[in-house]
């Protein structure tokens, strides 16, 4: 079995209560840095470890730490990115309800390392047990003197605010993050200025997800080296993949950087329902490209999934069966997308409702010779132009879906009609 270490104590009475999270050695790692190394130490272990942020992007913690300026008139602040809005992903939550008091340590640890002394954590609004389990963490933490004007005793103030988000897929994005939480509509700001310079209130300001901050204080207990064991090349340590779709066990599994589709999909979600054959797999939420079943023996990790033309991004496997239409499918994702568009950018904004409606049309049998094509000009022409991502996470399915299922499009072209109809029940339509 491989090693785990954010999920091995998930399983322990009150582990997200401050008492039952001590009794398994926690908040030992923030005693250790606290007493032994200075802020530069910790940050220097975590850049050591090559941690890759699990929000999506994998760029490494530590060196976005290292881009904040060390002195400074303004204060610095951290936002933990809690939103977790990627449908297909919902590991974050599963540390949020059961590990609390893990990423507030990371929160402490990752603040003492960079001389922040206000943290926010941007959670989703929907996420209404989360937010409060977490704010009751908060509270008992500030009660026994982890939080406040003396962490731990020590001369080192830190105070973290829990916010509640509005339900915006946008605040997913860290400029969008900070606009929410500066009051304002959630839209991504142009970069440069990047949020290490310019971020919060117009101050230095780090971004990272919930799954990167719980690995810290893991790191600083046992050591960079310890860490750079575990996982592949370039792409150390654990990840928490949330398989979700046409397994027979769906769930969120601790498995090392560099475990194969494959072994996701059979040996620990329990493969496919009995006679079904695989059809695909999104590796990464729905932002991901599509890949194929001759595609699944790549390893699940930022490197190898981007050779592949696809990505990691948010860890949320999605697993689909010869009964699921892709054309079908791929309207209600070109539906998410255009629907979430903030709209502050014409290319996004008309392009992605444009293909929406391309995509429902062939759905529905009333696509026309050319639709297919014009499908994939329509992504084609609005990604890599805007402001932040989202064009590219809309376009990147679309071309995939298009390109890998070209055949099964084309039918609902020629026949009007689903060619799976009578090989699966009838689903609601986008």
């Amino acid at each position: 079995m491989p090693e785990l270490i954010l999920t091995k104590d998930l399983d322990v009475p009150d582990y997200h209560r401050l008492a039952g999270y001590r009794s398994r050695g926690g908040y030992g790692a923030l005693k250790k840095a606290l007493d032994e190394m200075t802020p530069a130490t910790v940050g220097a272990e975590v850049k050591k470890a090559s941690l890759r942020g699990r929000g999506g992007a994998g760029f490494p913690a530590g060196t976005k730490w290292g881009f904040i300026p060390a002195q400074t008139e303004k204060p610095k602040y951290l936002c933990v990115n809690a939103d977790e809005g990627e449908p297909g992903t919902f590991k974050d939550k599963v540390i949020m309800e059961r590990a609390p008091h893990m990423l507030i340590e990371g929160i402490i640890l990752s603040c003492w390392a960079v001389g922040i002394h206000h943290a926010y954590i941007y959670i989703r609004g929907e996420f209404v047990k989360a937010r409060k389990i977490l704010q009751a963490a908060v509270d008992e933490c500030y009660a026994e003197g982890i939080l406040g004007p003396k962490v731990m005793g020590k001369e080192f103030c830190l105070d973290v605010t829990v916010h509640a988000g509005a339900g915006a897929y946008i605040c997913g994005e860290e400029t969008g993050l900070i606009e929410s939480l500066e009051g304002k509509p959630g839209k991504p700001r142009i970069k440069p200025p990047f949020p290490a310079l310019v971020g919060l209130f117009g101050c230095s300001t780090v971004v990272n997800n919930v799954e990167t901050l719980a690995f810290v204080p893991h790191i600083i207990e046992r050591g960079a080296d310890w860490f750079l064991k575990i996982g592949s090349e370039r792409n150390p340590g654990t990840r928490l993949f949330g398989v979700s779709g046409c397994v027979v066990k769906p769930g969120v599994f601790e498995l090392p950087m560099g475990t194969t589709l494959r072994e996701i999909i059979y040996t620990h979600a329990g493969g496919l329902p009995e006679g079904r054959t695989l059809k695909g797999v999104i590796p990464g939420g729905v932002s991901a490209p599509i890949l194929t079943p001759d595609e699944i023996d790549t390893k699940a990790d930022f490197d190898s999934l981007a050779a592949k033309k696809s990505m990691a991004g948010s860890g949320g496997l999605i697993v689909i069966d010869d009964s699921v239409c892709m054309v079908r499918l791929l309207a209600r994702i070109a539906r998410f997308f255009a629907h979430e568009s903030c709209g502050q950018c014409t290319p996004c904004r008309e392009g992605t409702d444009w293909a929406f409606k391309v995509v429902s049309r062939i759905e529905r049998g009333e696509g026309q010779p050319g639709d297919v094509d014009k499908l994939a000009s329509i992504a084609t022409s609005f990604a890599g132009i805007t402001i932040c991502v989202l064009a590219d996470a809309a376009a990147g399915p679309i071309l995939s879906f298009v390109q890998k299922y070209r055949e099964e499009f084309d039918l609902h072209v020629t026949e009007k009609r689903c060619p799976l109809e009578n090989k699966a029940p009838s689903r609601p339509g986008p």
